[in-house]
Order: C-alpha cells, then structure tokens, then sequence
C-alpha cells in the first residue's frame, strides 16, 4: 500500500478509510446506472404497454441524457463552492422522486417527463461521484480504484439487463418496478453516505452561478435534438423549420461562449476547457458518449425485436459486453497505478471501441451470437479502457479546487455526446425500419395502412404473423447500420487520444504550485505550518472543527 500523502488543506487517509468511504459513493453510483440499465431490456416492452412510437422510444433515453448533460456542469461547480456530500445527498432524493413519478406514468409522454427530471439527479450522481473521489485519493492511486468503479459499473450493467427482464416477464410485477426497484437501494446509500463520507466544506465569499451561460446552454442543446428527432419525418433538411432551429441552436450556442468567457463563475470554465489534455479528453469523451450511448442502447431492441427473445434472454445477451467492461477497467486500472502512465491505455481503448461498433456493424436480424458476443465484448473492453481515465486524465492537471469544474466538464460533454448519439441514431433507425418496412409490405401485398404503420410500431404481439416477422427483420437489418455510423464517429476519439500527450499522474491529491502556494499563504496569515494548522483546525477524519 502507497504511502498516505499529506497535502495543504487535506488529512491523509489510510487505505481502509478510503474503502469505507468509497462504500456509499459506489452505491450511489451502482444506484444511477441501475435506473438506466434496468430500464434498457424492458423499454420495449413498456413502450408498447404504452402504446409509443420509435421517436418516444428514443426521447425516454434522451430526456434523461439531456436533463444529465444540462445540470452536470453545475452541479460540478456547486461542488467547488459547497458541501459536496449534502450535494450528493440532493441529487439523490431528486433521482428517487424522478423514478417514483416515472414509475407511475400512465402514457409515454408522462414517463418522458418524469425521466427528464431523473435527470437531473442522475447529471448530479454523475459528477458528484467522481469529484468527491478526486477529493480524497491522488490521481496516481486514482488508477487503482478506477477498478472498483468498473467493477460496480459491470455489476449494475450485466445485473440492470437481466433484473429488467425478470420483473417484466414476472406477471405478479410488472414494469413499473423497473423504476421502484431502485429506491430502497438509494434509500441505503443515503444512510451510508451519512456514516462514512467525511469532506472538508471549503466556503466561498460573494459566490455566483452562472444560471444564464447553463440555460443558454440547456436551450441550445435541447433545440438541436428537437431538430434532430423530428427532421426528414415531420419537415424537411431545407425547410424554414430546419433553418429556425439550426440557426436558434447556433445562435444560443455562441452567447453561452460569450456569456461564459465573462461570467465570475462560469459552470465550463473556458480557460481549463482550452487546456491541451482537457480539450482532447473532452473530445475524446464526445466521441466515446456518442458512439457508446448511441449504440449501446439499441442493442435490447435489437434482441428483443429483431431477434425475438424475451426482455431476460436479452439481458442475458449483453453480459459479454459488461464482462469487456469489467475485466479490462480492472486490469487497466491496476497497470496505470504501477506505471503512472495512462495514454497507452486510452489509445488501444479509443481503438478497441472502433473495431468492435465496426463488428457489430456487420450483423442482420440471422447473424450468429458467436459473433454479435465477441463484438460486444470488444465493445465493452474498449469502454472500460477510455471512460474513466479519460477523466482521471484531465483530474492530473488541474488543481484540487478545480476539480469539480473540470470532471464535470469532461462528464458533461460525454453526457452531450450521448445524448446526440441517441438522438441521431434513433432517428436514422426510425427512419430506416419505416422505409423497409413500407417496401416489404408492399412487396408482400399488404396495405401500408394497417397496424404496422399505426401509433406504434414497437408493440410487436398487437401485430398479425406476417407483419410481425417483416417488422422483426426491419429492426434487426437496421440496427446493424447505425452500428457502423458509431464505428465512424469512435474515429474521432482514437485521434484525440493520440493526439494527447504522454504524462506520468502525479501522486498527491493537489498540483505541486498550489499545494506550495496554500502552505505559503498559511505561514504568512497564521504563523505556523500550513500542515500543523490543518491539523489544528480538523478532526482525524478531516472534517473542520467547531
């Protein structure tokens, strides 16, 4: 075990107390991840309980990724201004009401609603997490732990699919406890965070959120998916529609630029933003969300409409990919504490995820599982490999009281690029499976008029035989195409991690000038070492005296 490292403004911790308080901050992590995995397998069906379309199907995976994308920065800089574990407590009472009110949803556009607002609690978990882990344990031995948070996600990955197939295919439950489950686990978390997390509140006269830059931003990404969702089917590529929100979006987009580069405290701060690793790991991150959200989140309607399992045969169906993600987060993170050096591993990651959406690809609705498996699996090593450390990354070069505005940075344009992943691809699926779809009926001789071209294409059991195997080889012909445009946008990152340059973590919690500047500006106000008076004024735990 490393040495405890002493740093200006933070008690050492020992092993086992980084342990206990990583207990309930994976919980809460397990806790996010279950609501999403959980629901993946199980949204066919729940869509066609509710009588939803395709673009409803993919507007309940994008209301909480844009929800997540739009709250992430802030609650990221609320985290350098405030107590971060009351924060973390916040963001989960509003994730567990989001899942309560989702839980209870009577059509498809209440349960939108209600995941758009789990969002914001799930934009929360998803920064605070990693920021309070930044808090406590250096970047070197940072890489260690990264295993732990692969192996909870693996966990909740392969767990979420297969618990959202049981409860959906369990009669006496149904799928609103999809979203029930979740709460007595949340539940837990809350009172083990109370118990075991112990963070410093640093405090802050005349704080500022930049509330505008954050709407403007929100405004300017939700207007551009609502572009994406709806043209070629409801308006046209060149139309006065298209024009309007192109044109809103970019306009939106350059005043939250300009209101950022003014604002006192800006919620993405530009000038870490233009740091040369921070920019590629953001960019690297986009192209990661894109590719992995975008494409992942097909594969339970994948199996269970192009293929025809049930919700709990498709959970099952992933757990190559989730064992990818374990085995090579894990084994990565213990090789990047022994070396210090964390690009390689982005570099064959960032590949990795190319060669395997490019597999993937290449499958119909009669593609072997060998091969389906072995693609996912590449999938999943090569998001193992890149996520994390692309913001473990960008955490070595900032300094402890950024570092809640630069996780949350890279999180959010992750969240970002996912959610215009989802959106993108969603609509080119929705409209590939129509055209086919219109073209095999046709060719059948069947009237385009029937239910296939009703309400709802996705409420597979309401259709005659025919209809349903024409339907079936639509979805499972077009999921490999959007595949390949996920291949195609994963190219991005592999240039941004070749692009990054090689560095070596370092092994204390703050950058070597701002611990020395904080122990200097201590000795000139108090008279005393900055470490003795950090001693002074905190309990072992690290938490400030009364």
């Amino acid at each position: 075990m490393s040495a405890p490292t002493i740093t200006a403004g933070a008690e050492p911790m020992t092993h086992r107390r980084t342990l206990e308080a990583l207990s309930g901050l994976l919980l809460v992590l397990f806790v996010a991840m279950l609501s999403s995995t959980v629901v993946s397998t199980a949204l066919p069906k729940i869509i066609g309980s509710l009588n939803g379309s395709q673009t409803q199907y993919t507007w309940v995976v994008t209301a909480t990724l844009l929800t997540a994308t739009a709250t992430t920065p802030i609650w990221g800089k609320l985290a350098d201004l405030f107590n971060k574990k009351a924060l973390i407590q916040i963001a989960i009472v509003v994730f567990l009401l989001g899942s309560v009110v989702a839980g209870f949803s009577q059509s498809a556009g209440q349960l939108i609603a209600a995941r758009a607002f789990q969002g914001i609690g799930v934009g929360g978990l998803q920064a605070l997490v990693q920021v309070a882990i930044a808090a406590m344990i250096p970047p070197r031995e940072r890489g260690r732990y990264n295993g732990y948070l692969g192996g909870v996600m693996a966990v909740a990955t392969v767990g979420g699919p297969l618990l959202g197939g049981l409860i959906v295919d369990t009669s006496w439950l149904g799928w609103r406890w999809c979203f029930f489950v979740g709460v007595p686990v949340a539940a837990v978390a809350l009172l083990l965070l109370q118990a075991t997390l112990h963070l410093p509140t640093v405090r802050r006269e005349n704080v500022k959120i930049d509330y505008l830059g954050a709407g403007l931003i929100a405004a300017g990404v939700s207007l551009l998916l609502i572009w994406i969702s709806f043209v070629d089917s409801s308006f046209g590529w060149v139309s006065w529609q298209t024009a309007a929100m192109v044109g809103g979006t970019l306009v939106l987009l350059a005043l939250a630029v300009w209101v950022e580069s003014r604002a006192a405290e800006p919620v993405v701060p530009l000038g870490i933003v233009r740091q040369h690793t921070t920019a590629l790991a953001i960019l690297g991150s986009l192209a990661v969300g894109m590719a992995m959200f975008g494409g992942a989140v097909f594969l339970g309607q994948y199996f269970q409409i192009g293929r025809g399992y049930s919700p709990t045969e498709a959970g099952l169906l992933t757990i190559p990919m989730m064992a990818g993600v374990l085995g090579s987060s894990i084994v990565a993170g213990r090789l990047i504490t022994k070396s210090g050096k964390i690009k390689p591993y982005i570099v064959v990651g960032s590949i990795l995820l190319v060669a395997g959406f490019a597999l993937l690809g290449t499958i119909d609705h009669q593609t072997s599982l060998v091969l389906v498996g072995a693609a996912m699996f590449t999938v999943g090593v090569g998001v193992g490999m890149t996520m994390q450390n692309l913001v473990l990354a960008v955490q070595n070069t900032v300094s402890l009281k950024d570092i809640g505005a630069a996780s949350s940075s890279v999180a959010f344009f992750r969240s970002l690029g996912g959610t215009i992943g989802v959106s993108v691809l969603g609509a080119v699926l929705a409209r590939r499976v129509s055209d086919q779809i219109t073209h095999d009926l046709a060719a059948a001789g069947i009237p385009t008029s029937g239910s296939s071209q009703g309400s709802s294409n996705l409420n597979i059991t309401a259709l005659p035989g025919p209809i349903q195997e024409i339907v079936r080889a639509a979805y499972g012909d077009a999921t490999g195409h959007i595949f390949l445009i996920s291949a195609a946008i994963g190219v991005v990152g592999v240039i941004a991690a070749l692009l990054l340059r090689p560095i070596t973590l370092r092994t204390s919690l703050d950058l070597p000038d701002a611990a020395t500047s904080a122990a200097v500006g201590a000795d000139a106000i108090d008279g005393a070492p900055a470490f003795d008076q950090v001693r002074a004024d905190s309990t072992p735990d690290g938490t400030p005296r009364r």
